[in-house]
Formats: C-alpha cells, structure tokens, sequence
C-alpha cells in the first residue's frame, strides 16, 4: 500500500509519478460500465469550450459516496499512497470523470490546479490529484502532457480563454525551454499522482477512440482553507479496504449516492479539466 522511496523521490523531483496497474482489468471494466451507463452523470455532465470550438465533457462531485466511485476515491491503495505523498492524512477534495470521446473531445490549456484552488482559500499547495485511467490513454487521443519539475517553478498567474484559464503562456513556454514535456500515456488501470502545481495540459483528441479518465483530487488535512468555497472544506475522510471496489461493483442494488455539482455555478470550474 505504500508508495516506495524511489516513488516518492521521482514525486518530489519531478511533481508527479506513474504507479502501473494500481487497478485490475476487473476493476476499471466495472467503473467504466458504471460511468457509461449512468445517466445521471450524463445528465450532470458540462461541456468545457477550449477556446477553438471543441468541448470536453465533464461531470465533478465532492463528496465520494458509498458506490464505486466512492470506493476507488477511498480505497487504501490509493489514499495511503496519497499520504505519503503528502506526508499526512488527507480528505477528499472532489472526483471528477472527464469524458473526453473520440473525434469531438477538446483540449485543455496548460495550468496548475493549484492556479485555481488559491482561490478557495487554500494557503499551500499541499493537493495531490490522481488520474485513473479509464479508457487508453496515448498521445492520438489526447493523454495528459506535464511539464517536468514545473512543480518547483510556485504558483503562475492564468488567463481566460473560453470557458478554460489557462497558465500566463510566456512563463509556460521559458520554461519549455529548459525543462522536458511528457505525454504520460496509461493504460487502462494506470494511476498518475500530480503535484498541484505541476503545469499540466492536453490535445484534442482526433482519434477514433475515447479517453475517459477519473480524476481524485485530495486535499492535506493540515491545509484547511480559511473561506468557505465550492469544495469541502476538511471532512475525515473513511478509506476502505481494496476488496470493497469489487464488493460494492457487484452489488447492483446498491444507490451511488453521488451528488453532481453544476459546473456553470461553480467558480472554480474553468480548474476541472485535465
């Protein structure tokens, strides 16, 4: 469950690491058919405008719940990894599933979350994000770009461009020049953990397949924001044992209890994509 020493390492140097195979086949097939089949995301889904007339479709809640979402947001595997991280206990700061589909799925300008949730009242960058990937994700279709070690460069000013605020574009490309762009290409059942800081971003995707993904933001507990805003402010958080991802995938019974916020409402939306 713990993430190992040269893990951490490539963490802190680079803002980000790649864990393989955090979750089985098994598992991503249940989120996916879950995620596909569930019209009320579908319904609670926003289209974000890149700027250029193509949309990503997202759907965000705060809270995980008791489904499957809940439980691949609480699981042990992933939040103790988190802490470690982070270097303490953490809560939920919100999930998202970006839906970006083939063909029409837009692209994201770069930014740091971290541009966005100062905003919320959040002295420090203590937030780690954790891109689960749902569908392959491969260059052709638009997989998240990081720039590496951009973690160190602090907080960068963005600018709005559609419905998207994008990091002050001459800092991003100084630093292109000096330090190495990644496409971090995943399987499906990869976890990617990123520094709030690190500038991310990602290409339209003109393939003909999807790239769905599911995005668990944490929050050090330590870190409690001193206004309230969109996202919860420290909530313990209940981890669960691995097991219960299949447990509860199986249970069809069972209500997913997942509240979506309306994205047009929310003013830290122009964050959310990835």
């Amino acid at each position: 469950m713990k993430i190992t020493k040269d893990e951490k390492a490539h963490f802190e140097e680079h803002g980000y690491v790649i864990i393989r195979k955090l979750f089985s086949e098994e598992e991503i097939n249940h989120l996916s058919d879950k995620a596909r089949n569930d019209h009320q995301m579908a319904q609670a889904a926003t289209a974000m405008d890149d700027g250029k007339g193509n949309a990503v479709r997202l759907s965000l809640w705060n809270h995980p719940g008791e489904g499957i979402y809940g439980m691949f947001a609480r699981c042990k595997k992933l939040v103790d990894r988190v802490e470690d991280l982070l270097g303490g206990e953490v809560y939920h700061y919100h999930s998202k599933m970006v839906l970006k589909d083939a063909k029409v799925g837009g692209a994201w300008a770069w930014h740091q979350d971290y541009g966005y949730w100062y905003q919320n009242g959040l002295l420090f960058p203590d937030l780690c994000s954790v891109m689960i990937a749902v569908d392959k994700a491969t260059r052709e279709n638009g997989c998240l770009q990081v720039i590496d070690g951009s973690h160190k460069m602090g907080r960068v000013n963005h600018i709005l461009s559609g419905d998207q605020a994008g990091a002050d574009m001459e800092r991003v490309n100084e630093v292109l020049k000096v330090r190495e762009k990644i496409y971090c290409e995943m399987d499906p059942g990869d976890a990617l953990f990123f520094h709030s800081n690190l500038l991310h971003a990602s290409d339209e995707n003109k393939s003909e397949n999807s790239r769905w993904s599911m995005i668990c933001c944490y929050n050090k507990a330590t870190n409690n924001p001193f206004k309230e805003s969109h996202h919860p402010s420290y909530t313990k958080l209940n981890k669960v044992e691995d097991r219960r991802i299949l447990e509860v995938a199986k249970n069809t019974d069972l209500d997913e209890q997942v509240k979506f916020a309306n994205l047009k409402e929310d003013k830290s939306a122009r964050s959310l994509g990835q």
